[in-house]
């Protein structure tokens, strides 16, 4: 159901209204009963899968409560699960799940193996729709001319592919935004928005690595559509996209003017639309999406994290009062949290989708590491997120930190907060990425400056103590005073934030932090060289952490002429 005519279909769109209007209206009611919804999915779990090998070997069959559970399974990671999850992916049947696998999700990390994760029919119907549906809420509540037509909606993360890869039992590895639901389990109402577009489904070939190409090739499109929406999710990818714009300037108004597609024959030479879109770039200087699609209301991505610093700005590239729509707090793996209503970052736990439990942020998370009930998590304070489910995952640490923003209709609200192993600790001062974010955004908020996106590292000298070095690319020029003044600023919050930090600066075993201004586009070449290297654009996200002297390197040399 990804074609155009089903989006142009009236009675599908009001269906697909209702289905999302409901789940979203479901997700609320269970509210009510969040404590007995959490123990109905445990039960659940336990029956449908205690036959299962996993399920004979933790006597799934004798446990009745949480605690059960959590004494009869440790705290595991993929790598724990991995030889269960490679039994499954060769074709073994009744292993972690009583439902065969349909597909396997690949991980969103950019490094390393990719994982697979299993996903079975059972997982999907009750874990996974509910959330998926209700996640739009909110943006056609609000912004319901985004469906007016099929080219409303630029969906950046839609990468069909023709022929997926597969494990050794044959059956696709691929990542979710590339399975098409409708087909693999019968929900023909589940094709996103955008996904009808005339750009979802390329006319023209290209290769299935050479994602950057295909960037260019819906932009292309795009820009003869009047686009009211962008769906991002990775934010990376919306930040880039003006930046694309300007790169592929030249390029994109010759083939409107040739009538070509990647120098193909595609339609008809429009010369009269390619002088218009060569004056909107002499007339503003530059092009930005706000000049070619005035009529964008909202962009669709996780507003969190390093998002957080330069989201703000980047809207405005899309247009006067765009809104930024937070994309739910969810891995391959299963959901945790999604946005009911246009709250800023936040989303309200999903406590009909997987049993949550929740460990201090600043803890290392083990096998034996006590956890919390939703009910028991504080305001204002960083969380491990563990989750079991139908689909094979128990007390699976996803990797996941949540910042509890408050409670509402007696479940918590939360907001990504980065990845539990994205630490520093050169000096035992035990730094999260969300602390340095904060203490990013103190420091700017105290000089009003302002940054497009942000790095650190610790730097070495056996003559003095490690210091932080900060690649920052500013959103515009800062003078040798601001940046005095904002290093300073960045390592009071540093020191608020973190006690840890705060005792290494204390005894000299780290110094004071130094920051090191980079070109405006330095992190949108960053991405782009990435994407350009095969890796898959919703892969590519925002790092802050780059320890790796090759990564540094690629980031704050120069560019070459």
């Amino acid at each position: 159901m990804r074609s155009a005519e089903s989006w142009t279909d009236p009675d599908r769109l009001r269906r697909y209204r209702a289905r999302v209007f409901a789940e979203r209206q479901g997700l609320r009611e269970s509210f009510a009963d969040a404590a007995g919804h959490q123990q109905r999915v445990l039960r659940d779990l336990l029956d449908f899968n205690s036959g299962t090998e996993y399920g004979k070997q933790h006597g799934f069959d004798r446990i009745r409560t949480l605690d059960d559970f959590r004494k009869a399974v440790p705290i595991q990671t993929y790598a724990d699960l991995e030889p269960w999850i490679e039994r499954a992916a060769g074709g073994e049947r009744n292993v972690l799940t009583a439902d065969r696998p349909t597909v396997f999700f690949t991980s969103s990390g950019s490094t390393g193996a990719h994982k697979k994760i299993p996903v079975a029919p059972r997982f999907m119907s009750t874990t996974f729709f509910p959330f998926y549906y209700a996640a739009w809420a909110p943006l056609i509540e609000h912004f319901p001319d985004v469906l007016s037509h099929p080219g409303a909606v630029l969906n950046l993360k839609h990468d069909p592919l023709a022929a997926p890869p597969t494990t050794a039992s044959g059956r696709p590895h691929v990542g979710a935004s590339q399975v098409d639901f409708g087909s693999a389990f019968d929900e023909p109402l589940s094709a996103e928005p955008g996904t009808g577009a005339p750009w979802a489904t390329l006319p023209v070939p290209v290769a299935a690595n050479d994602h950057l190409e295909k960037m260019y090739l819906r932009l292309r499109l795009a820009v003869e559509s009047d686009v009211r929406c962008v769906i991002g999710i990775n934010p990376a990818m919306v930040a880039v996209l003006p930046y694309q714009l300007r790169q592929w300037w030249p390029r994109i108004v010759k083939e409107v003017r040739d009538g070509t597609l990647g120098g193909l024959p595609y339609g008809s030479p429009k010369p009269a639309r390619a002088a218009e879109l060569e004056q909107l770039a002499e007339r503003h200087g530059t092009v930005r999406p706000a000049h070619l699609w005035p009529n964008m209301r909202a962009l669709f991505c996780w507003t969190t994290g390093l998002a957080s610093l330069y989201l703000p700005r980047l809207r405005e590239e899309f247009g006067a009062g765009v809104t930024a729509l937070p994309a739910p707090v969810a891995a391959s793996e299963g959901p945790v949290g999604v946005a009911l209503d246009r709250h800023r970052s936040a989303g309200s736990l999903v406590v009909t989708a997987a049993v949550h439990e929740f460990a201090d942020a600043d803890q290392d998370l083990g096998p034996d590491t006590a956890t919390l009930r939703p009910d028991e998590l504080e305001p204002g304070r960083d969380y491990h997120v563990v989750f079991s489910h139908v689909g094979g995952l128990y007390r699976y640490a996803v990797g996941d930190v949540v910042r509890i923003v408050d409670h509402q209709d007696g479940v918590p609200r939360l907001e990504y907060a980065g990845r539990g192993n994205n630490r520093s600790d050169h000096a035992g001062e035990r730094l999260r990425d969300a602390q340095v974010i904060r203490a990013l955004q103190s420091a700017l908020v105290a000089t009003g400056l302002e940054l497009r996106n942000a790095a650190c590292r610790v730097t070495t000298d056996r003559q003095r103590p490690a210091a932080y070095e900060f690649a920052v690319a500013a959103t515009t020029p800062w003078s040798q005073d601001e940046s005095a003044r904002f290093t300073v600023r960045l390592d009071q919050a540093l020191q608020r934030e973190s006690a840890d930090y705060r005792t290494a600066r204390a005894a000299d075993r780290l110094a004071a932090p130094s920051v090191r201004l980079l070109h405006p586009e330095a992190f949108l070449r960053d991405w782009q060289d990435q994407v350009a290297s095969g890796i898959r654009p919703t892969q590519v996200k925002d790092r802050l952490f780059r320890q790796d002297p090759r990564l540094w390197a690629r980031l704050t040399e120069p560019a070459g002429d």
